[in-house]
């Protein structure tokens, strides 16, 4: 029973700026509203040159949605989390039911890297991101990146910034700003695949 966490909810959720987070694996799951939110705002974002600098000597390839269960999976896996079971559960169902998606990063015949979102409208929410190589999640967001652009999306929200989205150029945006965005990117009907 997915309850709090049911797909109608969800998609309810993200289109009023709220979204999920658990405490921890095993903890409660609370809604967050921050008031600065972090986003990359997609028509005028450029990849920083040192982000592609870093990726381009990997042999890398890339799939949409090939193995979702496995990158949640390996996004919850790591000591402090916020991926409870019953989070995973949940986007496991909006993947089934076409909002939640996922990009692997391949090297040879093995994922090693990888992210996960939701896509409502022209706009993409971005959850987690895991790599087992050095700069595979990087790669995914660069795939990710030029895979929205290419579909004239508005912009990836990232939540929170931290020192790895500020890296990648995530910029923060009052609430109020956030939700004229998001108004704006939901209305517009649009396909992540």
């Amino acid at each position: 029973m997915l309850g709090l966490l049911s797909p109608e909810i969800l998609i309810k959720a993200y289109c009023s700026g709220y979204f999920p987070m658990a405490q921890s694996r095993y903890g409660p799951v609370y809604w967050h509203f921050p008031e600065l939110r972090a986003v990359f705002l997609l028509p005028e974002y450029k990849i920083p040159r040192k982000i592609i600098k870093s990726i381009k000597n990997h042999n890398f390839h890339f799939t949409i949605n090939a193995n979702f269960e496995f990158v949640i999976e390996q996004c919850s896996n790591r000591e402090d989390t916020w991926i409870s079971d019953e989070i995973i559960e949940a986007y496991i169902e909006l993947h089934r039911l076409g909002y939640a998606h996922s990009v692997e990063v391949w090297q040879e015949n093995e994922i090693c890297g990888g992210l996960y979102g939701v896509s409502i409208g022209s706009a993409f929410f971005g959850e987690s991101m895991f790599n087992t190589i050095s700069n595979a999640s990087k790669a995914a967001f660069c795939f990710l990146v030029n895979h929205l652009k290419n579909r004239n999306f508005h912009f990836i929200d990232s939540q929170y910034i931290n020192h790895f989205t500020a890296q990648l150029g995530a910029i923060e945006i009052s609430s109020n700003k956030y939700l004229k965005l998001l108004n704006k990117a939901i209305s517009q009907e649009n396909s992540f695949v």
